[in-house]
C-alpha cells in the first residue's frame, strides 16, 4: 500500500472517530462550559457579604412590653426579644483591570422600614434596597471613581448594620442629626495616600424621589496624616422642604480617629445643622467620644458619651439638651458572631421621658445583641 493512500486512510478514519465523539456526547455537555465559566467568573469577581442582627432590650422605666424606647432608632422595642436586620449584598468593586463594578444591598426588617420611613417614594417601593449604584473607575490619575444610583450617607461615625459599629445602639448624633442615605451620584479621588476627595449631587436627605425641584450638594475630604490618625470632613448643602427651594439645609459632619495602640482606639464626632422652619432659623449640634479598649482578640470594652443640643426641637421634636452614656461589653466569635452586652442612660434637661406614666428627665436601658455576619471575601 502506497504511503499517500496510508496516510489518507489514517486522516479519514480520525475525522469519522471525532464526529462520533461529538454525536455522542449530550449537547448540554458540549455547551455547559462555556455558560458555567461565565457563572463562575462572575461569582469570582463579586463578593457576598451579609447580615442577620437580633436583641433584647429592656427599659427600667417600664413602659408596656413592645413600646418603643425614645430616642433610639433601631434597638427600640421594650422587654421582648426582637428581629432587627437581616442583610444580603453582592459587591463588585471596580478595578484597573475591570473598570465597571456595581452594589446591591437587600434588606429585610424593622431596621429598614425605620431608615425609609418618610421616603417621598413611600416606603414599599424603595426599603428593601439599602443600596443599588452603578461603579466606575475612569483612567484618570491614580483612578476617578464613580457611582451613580442609591447609597448610603457619607456622614457621621456610625452606620446602619450593628456590625460595623463600636456600640449596639446607636447614637444620638446617627439617629437624630444626620440623614441615613441619597439618591444620586458621587465620585472620588484620592491625588496621593494622604488625601481623598469626594463630591456628590443627590437628590436630599433620605429621597429617593426628590420633594422639590433643588438638588443637593454633598462634598468630602478624607486626611489620613499617620497611619494611626483618620480625619473625615463632610459638608452638605441643599433646600430639604417640601416643594420649598428657598429654605437651605447645612451640615457639617467632622469625625476624628486615633488609634492609640493596636489595644486601644479613640473617635470623636461632631455634627452642626442648620435650616429653617416657619420662617425662623432653626439649628441642632452635637458631640459624641469614644474609646474602645481591645483586652483580647475576642473581648473589648467600649465607653460612649454624647451631648446633643436640640434647642429648637427641630430634630427630637423637643427643644432640649439631652446627654448619654453607653457602656458596651463586646465579645467575638472567630466565625462571625458578635454578641454585645449594652447599658445605657439618657437624659435630658426637661421631662422628656415617663415612668408609669409620670414624666420625669432620664431613662436607663440594658440591651443585649447578637449579630452575625459573613463575607466571600474573608
Amino acid at each position: 500500500m502506497s504511503p499517500v493512500r496510508s496516510a489518507w486512510q489514517w486522516g479519514v478514519s480520525a475525522l469519522a472517530a471525532s464526529i462520533v465523539a461529538c454525536l455522542a456526547t449530550p449537547v448540554a455537555a458540549q455547551t455547559a462550559q462555556p455558560s458555567d465559566e461565565g457563572f463562575l467568573n462572575f461569582f469570582r469577581k463579586t463578593e457576598i457579604a451579609g447580615t442577620a442582627d437580633v436583641y433584647f432590650h429592656y427599659n427600667f422605666n417600664e413602659p408596656e412590653t413592645g413600646s418603643k424606647t425614645p430616642l433610639r432608632n433601631f434597638d427600640f422595642d421594650h422587654n421582648q426579644f426582637s428581629f432587627a436586620l437581616a442583610e444580603i449584598a453582592l459587591i463588585k468593586a471596580p478595578t484597573d483591570d475591570d473598570r465597571v463594578g456595581f452594589r446591591l444591598d437587600l434588606d429585610y426588617g424593622p431596621v429598614t422600614d425605620w431608615v425609609h420611613s418618610a421616603d417621598p417614594a413611600g416606603p414599599e417601593v424603595v426599603k428593601h434596597f439599602q443600596q443599588a449604584y452603578i461603579s466606575y473607575l475612569a483612567p484618570v490619575g491614580r483612578g476617578l471613581s464613580l457611582d451613580i444610583g442609591k447609597f448610603v450617607t457619607q456622614h457621621g461615625a456610625e452606620v446602619i448594620e450593628a456590625k460595623d459599629n463600636w456600640n449596639y445602639s446607636r447614637s444620638l448624633l446617627f439617629a437624630w442629626a444626620i440623614p441615613y442615605y441619597h439618591m444620586g451620584f458621587r465620585l472620588g479621588y484620592s491625588p496621593n495616600d494622604v488625601v481623598t476627595l469626594g463630591a456628590s449631587v443627590n437628590n436630599g436627605w433620605n429621597n429617593t424621589t426628590d420633594n422639590n425641584s433643588q438638588k443637593t450638594y454633598g462634598f468630602q475630604a478624607v486626611v489620613k496624616p499617620t497611619a494611626a490618625v483618620s480625619i473625615v470632613q463632610n459638608y452638605m448643602v441643599g433646600p430639604e422642604q417640601t416643594d420649598n427651594t428657598d429654605d437651605w439645609r447645612h451640615l457639617a459632619d467632622t469625625t476624628v480617629t486615633y488609634t492609640v495602640t493596636p489595644q486601644f482606639s479613640l473617635m470623636g464626632n461632631y455634627d452642626y445643622g442648620r435650616d429653617a422652619s416657619s420662617g425662623r432659623t432653626v439649628s441642632w449640634q452635637g458631640i459624641g467620644i469614644y474609646a474602645k479598649a481591645q483586652a483580647t482578640p475576642f473581648f473589648a470594652l467600649i465607653p460612649r458619651y454624647e451631648y446633643y443640643n436640640d434647642e429648637d426641637g427641630f430634630t427630637t421634636g423637643t427643644a432640649q439638651n439631652v446627654q448619654e452614656f453607653t457602656l458596651t461589653a463586646e465579645v467575638r466569635h472567630s466565625q462571625g458572631l458578635i454578641m454585645r452586652l449594652e447599658y445605657r442612660r439618657d437624659w435630658s434637661d426637661v421631662d422628656f421621658f415617663t415612668k408609669r406614666g409620670r414624666p420625669r428627665d432620664n431613662q436607663n436601658t440594658f440591651s443585649v445583641g447578637f449579630v452575625y455576619a459573613f463575607s466571600t471575601r474573608q
